[in-house]
């Protein structure tokens, strides 16, 4: 099953994944994380909340929760969270199928997480559904870039990513938020388009 074997690269990768993953944070994610957290509000469910890498930058005040499917990189979460004195529920779950009520959080926040979830589709399909009326989705996202060349790259690379990492390089999330009637509110792409931030709400 796809979910297993990517969840098994996950707590592989979980030991070193700050270290791996700070180069490109510096590259191409620089003041993201920032941007997508600072707009969280109320109660929060963070998807896939990893290492818990967003930690420090929610504000005073939210009411978060965060899911992974991998003990590993949640059991570094919770370092971090008792680090920082955060007062965080993390709990292993599923991002295709979320073990929460419907309309149960305000907003729901995922970080570089659609490119590597096997079915992100399923994935927004949920975040729908957890979200109340009014409620926010916030996205950072690498993903397929609008221009041939890169583009070109993103196919190329993919090919070894999917299979080694289970990261996908050319995802597009915007579609899937839009077939599933979230209401579009700010995009922001960099970096030769493929870096994105996403603001969209559940009417």
């Amino acid at each position: 099953m796809e979910t297993e074997r990517v969840r098994r690269i996950w707590d592989k990768a979980a030991p070193s994944y700050d270290a791996d993953i700070a180069f490109f944070e510096r590259v191409l994610f620089a003041g993201g994380r920032q941007w997508i957290c600072s707009q969280a509000d109320v109660n929060v469910l963070e998807i896939a909340i990893g290492t818990g890498r967003n930690l420090p930058f929610y504000p005073p005040g939210v009411q978060l929760t965060g899911v992974d499917f991998s003990p590993a990189m949640l059991q570094i979460a919770r370092r971090r969270a008792t680090d920082l004195g955060i007062d965080v529920d993390l709990l292993v779950g599923d991002a295709q199928a979320l073990e929460f009520e419907d309309a149960s959080f305000d907003t729901v926040v995922i970080t570089l997480a659609l490119c590597s979830i096997p079915d992100e589709r399923k994935a927004v399909a949920e975040a729908w559904r957890v979200l109340r009326a009014g409620g926010r989705i916030l996205l950072l996202e690498h993903v397929r870039s609008l221009l041939l060349p890169v583009r070109a790259f993103q196919l190329l690379v993919n090919f070894f990513t999917v299979r080694f990492q289970g990261d996908h390089m050319v995802r597009e999330p915007l579609e899937h938020l839009r077939a599933t009637r979230f209401v579009i509110d700010d995009v922001r792409r960099s970096k030769l388009g493929i870096v994105e931030r996403v603001v969209a709400h559940k009417p």
